[in-house]
């Protein structure tokens, strides 16, 4: 028995209709972008991320042929920004500039946080990495890790060490080298980090851990001695610093940044950024001023920036429960 016209015009409609969803985001993605896009930026305008964000818009806009807009939301240890990511409508034109603090330690250090960083986001590439180094006092009688831990060690409690906050990544990678190494250092937090190096210069501290960008200079003027790098990857811009993870194995206190966008955002769109940001990221103009803003060039596949994501989240649950810290 043959279907009826109605019938055969509804099978007929449901079929173009399931057609269209499934072409949906291609035929987005080709139209992608048409009019501006925009960063969002979780630190104050003239901050290292923020700089680094706009070269990164600069060259996008250019080879997008649209305008890509920064918009600072600071506030809140990077949560504004981030829920006005998380929250946004996930068609290509919001991201977010973010920071590791964002995405791997606020979930394990601010209670009741209102975004999930699996779950509301979509990785886009990674940006960069901004490297950490523990230094002394040229008076201090340590060349290396393994002579600042003995150095320790024969005098208990007798270092003093620059953080910025105890909770903040300074201050719990100098709680991590602590435990780790069996160290009594005593850290000394700074509200203003910026104002730490000059009291470990005057002597009157004995070692800080400070971004490699703001004590690089310091180091060639012979005012502060490098120990290591708080990483598992030495500093191209330092190459004869060795790591800490040289001598404790898997200390990886790195900074870095990543872009994200709402999730939901077409996956085309998604590969488009991706590969605009990588051949943006290969920029001379940007090359020649990541290092000067302690930044490390690293772009990747949303893929490996999602196994990243997940393996910093691990590490940071690990030591967040090692150092007993607790959401606040």
């Amino acid at each position: 028995m043959s279907l009826s016209r109605r019938a055969v015009m509804g099978f007929a409609g449901a079929s173009a209709l399931a057609v269209s969803a499934l072409l949906a985001p291609e035929a987005q993605a080709q139209a992608w972008p048409n009019r501006p896009i925009t960063f969002v930026v979780s630190q104050a305008a003239g901050a290292s991320p923020d700089v680094m964000a706009r070269l990164l818009a600069d060259r996008l806009s250019r080879s997008l042929g649209q305008g890509v807009i920064i918009e600072n939301k600071p506030g809140a240890a990077n949560v504004v920004g981030a829920n006005a990511v998380a929250r946004a409508t996930p068609d290509g034109y919001t991201f977010f500039f973010a920071t590791s603090a964002a995405l791997v330690s606020n979930p394990f250090l601010i209670e009741k946080l209102s975004y999930d960083p699996v779950k509301d986001f979509a990785p886009v590439s990674m940006i960069a990495r901004s490297h950490q180094m523990i230094v002394v006092h040229p008076d201090v009688p340590a060349k290396n890790l393994q002579e600042l831990i003995a150095l320790d060690r024969k005098e208990p409690g007798k270092l003093s060490v620059a953080v910025d906050s105890p909770r903040n990544l300074a201050g719990i990678t100098a709680q991590a080298l602590k435990k780790r190494a069996g160290m009594e250092w005593v850290l000394v937090p700074f509200p203003n980090i910026a104002n730490a190096p000059q009291d470990v210069m005057a002597g009157r501290l004995q070692a800080g851990v400070f971004s490699v960008a703001v004590v690089e200079s310091h180091i060639r003027d012979g005012k502060l001695r490098p120990i290591a790098i708080a990483s598992d990857k030495r500093a191209s811009s330092m190459k004869d610093v060795p790591t800490v993870a040289e001598t404790l194995k898997d200390f990886d206190f790195a900074g870095w940044f990543m872009l994200m966008a709402p999730t939901g955002t077409p996956e085309p769109i998604l590969a488009r950024m991706n590969a605009e940001v990588i051949k943006a990221m290969q920029d001379e103009k940007i090359r020649e001023t990541a290092p000067g803003l302690g930044f490390e060039i690293e772009t990747s596949t949303p893929d490996a920036a999602r196994k990243l994501l997940s393996s910093q989240l691990d590490l940071w649950k690990n030591i967040t429960t090692e150092l007993g810290l607790k959401p606040q």
